[in-house]
């Protein structure tokens, strides 16, 4: 099998904490031992004609494989979910219903999650931000309740770890730093479970040593 390349914010906006997409795709290679290459690409550079050809909204990550070129993080998770084993089971059932949570995470759960960004860095000082906020705010907190209510006392969403749970746990992890999750405690425990995987620590490792390396390309030389 060629060996993947997929792309990553040459310095991510998030202070690398693991936000940004290609963490998502990052951990999956990670648990499916699939070795890859990254190609950084700046802001300018994702808005270029030889970037837009991979991914047609200027965004990241990519992933090229051969003569094979994907976007969506999803969509990339689940072609190395379907390519590899340990992410899906071998259960046709059960294998059809950790796609429905994978569809999930990015299509119910996510939304409001990034509306919220929108809510508080786009819109802050719109003259009705104040009161869009805390219906953002509760949009949220009913997807969450939603969510800690089925996750109930299980360590996974349906049985074995699988890619609807690395989605899910990549999406959760946008608001663990803003405390919407100290009312669930199950679903804070959900996420810890998911960030002591071995393979996320190397994924987040790795992705967290480009912005490291960034910041000392960035500093002044004596």
């Amino acid at each position: 099998m060629t060996k993947p390349t997929i792309t990553a914010f040459e310095r991510s906006p998030d202070g690398g904490r693991g936000l940004a997409r290609d963490m998502r795709v990052r951990w999956a290679l990670e648990e499916v031992g699939q070795a890859y290459d990254v190609r950084l690409v700046s802001f300018t550079e994702m808005k270029q004609p030889a970037h837009l050809a991979l991914h047609p909204f200027g965004q990241i990550p990519t992933y090229e494989e051969g003569d094979l070129a994907l976007f969506e993080s999803g969509a990339i998770i689940l072609h190395l979910a379907q390519r590899h084993a340990g992410l899906l089971p071998d259960d046709a059932s059960a294998r059809a219903r950790a796609v429905a949570w994978m569809l999930a995470a990015v299509n119910t759960i996510e939304p409001p999650i990034l509306d919220l960004q929108v809510a508080k860095f786009a819109e802050g000082d719109k003259s009705w931000s104040a009161e869009r906020l805390p219906l953002v705010l509760e949009r949220i907190r009913r997807r969450l309740r939603e969510l800690s209510a089925r996750l109930g006392d299980a360590d996974w969403l349906d049985g074995a770890f699988s890619a609807g749970d690395l989605l899910m746990i990549g999406v959760l992890m946008r608001v663990t730093s803003s405390g919407l999750l100290d009312a669930f405690p199950n679903l804070a425990a959900y996420v810890a479970r998911g960030e002591a995987r071995p393979a996320f620590q190397r994924a987040f490792a790795a992705q967290l040593a480009v912005f490291t390396n960034s910041l000392r390309d960035e500093a002044p030389r004596h």
